[in-house]
């Protein structure tokens, strides 16, 4: 446990800084190498029981082919608390989030997933003309209302019905999605706005969201907004 922890403070503390300053994480500062001692494979990721020179730990990352035995290297790491998998039905008290890189980030596409989701920067589906009619009920906005009037609405509960546009799985123990209904302008960033949550969706779907706003929210690592919706719940 105490090298667990020990690793936990120094990637945790790394992981702070980086969320201070958009520059690179130092790739020492943010690696974390052992050997495979379990691996278990979910829809897009890999999760590993690493052997390090500190002890054990868990690690995650893009769905790779990795074998028992294999010495491995994760780089970029993030250290999650608490974290819960979905698909493996399991609360992990830590974790390590980051990509394959080393011997084991030879194979083809090891760690695209994880790095996508992690950078932001996963692909937006083509919305072509999106025209989502406006929630019904209490607390029913808009995405641009939500938006604009991010101070007046912040820690209130909405209801906005929209185009999933974005749908990044089990990232930081949420499902994160990108909502859009039409409204707003994509020259101001009024046109999207995200939502986290526990529900599963898919690109393509309409949903209504139930959830509350907040607002100047930084998760670290690229992970800046000034408007979302979080604890949120979905209806198709």
């Amino acid at each position: 446990m105490k090298a667990l922890l020990a690793i936990s403070m120094i990637v945790t503390a790394t992981f702070v800084w980086a969320g201070e300053n958009p520059a690179p994480l130092p790739p020492a500062a943010a690696v974390v190498k052992g050997e495979v001692l379990e691996a278990k494979d979910v829809e897009s990721y890999t999760y590993l029981r690493l052997k390090t020179k500190d002890g054990e730990t868990w690690a995650a990352v893009g769905k790779a082919p990795v074998r028992k035995g294999a010495e491995v290297t994760i780089e970029n790491v993030m250290v999650m608390k608490n974290f819960e998998s979905k698909s493996l039905k399991k609360t992990f008290p830590t974790i390590l989030f980051g990509t394959l890189g080393g011997a084991g980030g030879s194979a083809p596409g090891a760690g695209n997933d994880m790095a996508t989701a992690r950078s932001g920067l996963a692909k937006t589906a083509d919305t072509g003309d999106i025209h989502v009619p406006k929630a019904s009920g209490a607390n029913a906005r808009t995405v641009a209302e939500i938006m604009t009037k991010g101070a007046e609405l912040k820690d209130k509960p909405v209801l906005v019905r929209g185009k999933v546009v974005k749908y990044n799985p089990e990232i930081m123990g949420k499902n994160w999605i990108h909502l859009r209904d039409g409204s707003g302008s994509v020259a101001n960033n009024t046109n999207d706005v995200l939502v986290t949550t526990t529900n599963q969706a898919k690109t393509g779907d309409v949903v209504t969201v139930k959830g509350v706003v907040h607002t100047d929210k930084d998760f670290g690592s690229g992970y800046s907004y000034k408007v979302l919706i979080e604890e949120a719940t979905l209806q198709q």
